[in-house]
């Protein structure tokens, strides 16, 4: 489905749970993949070009931080 939702994340990253509460809170169901529990997430995150997380991917996009973007994404997946 193209609307999937994966939040890469880690131990105590305060943005990550900010991320997560605010797709729960708008009923956007996502799956959770904690890098420091697994090396294959890690290298999943690198794939998209980055270090660090959170790292949210909807379908082929991917995008770091809470930012302006991810914003607009989520509104489009309330749409949906």
């Amino acid at each position: 489905m193209a609307n999937d939702v994966i939040v890469y994340t880690t131990n105590d990253c305060v943005e990550c749970t900010f991320v997560k509460k605010v797709l729960t809170e708008n009923g956007i169901p996502f799956d959770v993949r904690n890098i420091a529990e697994s090396e294959v997430f890690q290298k999943e995150v690198e794939q998209f070009g980055f270090l660090g997380v959170p790292v949210t991917v909807v379908g082929d996009r991917a995008v770091k931080g809470f930012t302006p973007e991810l914003i607009k994404l989520l509104d489009q997946l309330k749409k949906n």
